[in-house]
């Protein structure tokens, strides 16, 4: 793989941030500068480091970065749910969310550990 752009968990990565900002879209302009910029900055965190840990020389640098993805995604999971139960989000929006969660932390585990075998 030549560049980040290539490995299936950033690109479902970068779907689920588009998907972020789709339905944040929505959220009650109380929220501009609370919940929903949060979320918003912790799904661009999922992508960016990724790539940021991508391009690094060693393992322990490259993991560094992806696990800040790791946490950032845990982060948003954290943030759906507040999300959800303050009816920001409907039960479909969340599980949607939900769902494209989960795949991306298998991908991003499996990732992690292909890597470090490389090393």
């Amino acid at each position: 793989m030549k560049t980040f752009k290539d490995v299936l968990v950033w690109k479902e990565s970068y779907k689920f941030t588009l998907l972020i900002y789709k339905l944040t879209n929505n959220f009650p302009t109380s929220e501009e500068f609370g919940l929903k910029s949060q979320m918003r900055r912790a799904a661009v965190s999922i992508i960016s480091n990724f790539a940021e840990g991508f391009k690094k020389a060693s393992f322990k640098e490259k993991n560094h970065f992806y696990k800040i993805s790791e946490g950032s995604l845990e982060e948003i999971k954290c943030q759906t749910m507040l999300s959800k139960d303050l009816s920001y989000l409907s039960e479909q929006e969340y599980e949607q969310i939900a769902l494209l969660e989960n795949t991306i932390r298998r991908l991003l585990h499996g990732w992690i550990k292909s890597q470090k075998s490389h090393y």
